[in-house]
This record gives structure tokens, sequence and C-alpha cells, in this order.
């Protein structure tokens, strides 16, 4: 990665507020997707998140949702968390978690929508308003036709940004 390139903390919490997982990134670029974050292969822990390897994160402007890229072998290729849109200030990256997933497997394609009695339990306990609760199901549904049909960034253009964090062609299969 680039060594003038700028941290950023990103914090992602729950609805009500208590921390989900917190971790360093250096800002890499933006593009017309968004912002691309990078994070090394150091080991990460942070409630349930645990991540040995090194990947890139998509930020979109004003989306409900961020987008995990990883290289091979990680079984998920692409991971994206249902979110409220990112806030930026002072050298952090905040989102709220909306439990929502939509993931992509390496090798077979399979796209799924994960986390959804999750998603429901947490609606009722937090008192998602129906906005929120409308905005995280449309994300998921958008999330998994972009997946399966091959939308960009999710099909090639990722591999450039996943490529400055491993040091070499993520392309793999």
């Amino acid at each position: 990665m680039e060594r003038d390139a700028r941290l950023v903390l990103v914090d992602s919490r729950k609805y009500d507020g208590s921390p989900h997982r917190s971790y360093r990134a250096v800002l890499l670029g933006r593009d017309e997707h968004g912002t691309w974050l990078g994070v090394g292969g150091e080991e990460l822990a942070a409630g349930n998140f645990k991540h040995p390897e090194p990947f890139v994160l998509l930020v979109p402007e004003h989306a409900w949702w961020t987008a995990m890229f990883n290289p091979p072998p990680r079984r998920t290729e692409v991971y994206c968390d249902v979110t409220t849109p990112a806030t930026w200030a002072q050298g952090r990256m905040s989102v709220v978690d909306l439990d929502l997933d939509v993931r992509r497997r390496r090798g077979t394609g399979a796209v799924e929508i994960v986390d959804n009695d999750e998603f429901e339990l947490h609606s009722e306990r937090y008192g998602y308003p129906a906005e929120v609760v409308g905005a995280a199901r449309t994300a998921a549904t958008w999330l998994e036709s972009a997946l399966t049909g091959g939308a960009e960034p999710f099909a090639t253009g990722y591999k450039v940004w996943l490529d400055r964090v491993t040091g070499g062609p993520a392309g793999g299969a």
C-alpha cells in the first residue's frame, strides 16, 4: 500500500450505538463507485470480526451499503454489509450496521442475502423506523441483483484496488 496514503478509522456500530467492528484502513482513492479503503494482512479482531488477509472496502456515496472484496483463497469473494449511508469526519468513516448482508461465493458465484433473522430481531429490538427497514431491504435486493448480474464494480472493477493491497493480480477465480 502507499506510504503517503491517509489512515482512516472504520467505525461500524449497531443501531443502538453499541460497537460492531472497528479497524484502521488506508485511503486508496476514489472513483465513480465511491471511496476505496485498503486493509493490509495484519490480524484484525474486533467484536465478531477476524480477518487476517488483506482486503479492500468500497464505501459508496449516499448508499445504504459497503462492500468488502477479498482475494483468494477466501471463500467469500464479495461481502456487502447493508448499512446507513457513511459519514466522514476527522479521519473516521462511520456507518450503522443494519444486519442484512449479501455475499458472493468464490468459484460457484452463488449470491445470497444472509442474516434476515438478525435483521428481523434487531428491527424490533432497536425500533428501526419504517424508512430504515425499507431502505435496508431495497439495498439488499439491489445488491443481490448487482452481484448476480455482474454489475461494476462487482465484476472486475474492484480488482485493480485489491491488487494494491495484495501486491499482485487479484484475478483468480
